[in-house]
């Protein structure tokens, strides 16, 4: 019994030091992208209106740690619409997609905004990938291991992003669920750090498609 204890209590606090961890490295991470995040926004200050016209950053609806609402940020690649009408099964609306778009895409620079995301303790650098609000309303309906993947803050990149990509649709979500469950349950500086350099292999790949 009194192993037990000990075990559990040890248990406990390697958890709260991975956790306290994980936090000081995404704050000063994100002090250190501001300075970045500043000069791209002045740059696409002046790009979006050749390519691009319209506010520079979009802002969306999440669901983030323990199913509360949170305001995604980042930069617009798409026309504006009053609403979104696509569905949670419906492929993604390619054809609202700017040029510009694209290129802040295929870098994967439209997520950079989330820093600030980050900072407010809405999101972390590595995590589950937070869905459109009204999209995972209905997910936590229709998949039973969905809402546990809320138990920790979503990230920018996470085990999931890496290997699966951008999951469309309840069969894809599913396996997304079950491989952020898997890394909730193993989560450890070792596994953070492959999951960051995985993330910049595949930016650097993308260039090369």
């Amino acid at each position: 019994m009194y192993n037990t204890i000990i075990k559990s209590k040890k248990i406990n606090l390697q958890t709260y030091s991975f956790k306290f961890t994980k936090r000081i490295i995404d704050i000063f991470t994100c002090i250190f992208l501001i300075p970045l995040l500043v000069l791209i926004t002045c740059m696409l200050l002046f790009l979006n209106f050749f390519f691009n016209k319209g506010k520079i950053f979009f802002l969306q609806k999440r669901m983030g740690k323990n199913c509360i609402p949170f305001y995604a940020i980042k930069f617009r690649t798409m026309k504006s619409v009053d609403a979104i009408s696509r569905n949670y099964s419906d492929p993604i609306e390619i054809d609202r997609i700017t040029k510009l778009g694209r290129i802040l895409r295929k870098s994967k620079v439209d997520e950079l905004p989330q820093i600030i995301n980050v900072l407010s303790g809405d999101m972390s650098l590595i995590g589950p990938r937070p869905d459109y609000y009204e999209h995972a309303i209905k997910f936590l309906k229709k998949d039973p291991l969905y809402r546990s993947r809320h138990e920790v803050r979503p990230g920018i990149t996470g085990l999931a992003q890496i290997r699966l990509g951008y999951a469309v649709g309840l069969s894809a979500t599913k396996k997304k669920s079950r491989i952020d469950n898997f890394y909730i349950k193993n989560s450890s500086l070792k596994l953070e750090i492959k999951i960051y350099f995985a993330t910049i292999y595949l930016i650097l790949q993308s260039f090369y498609k």
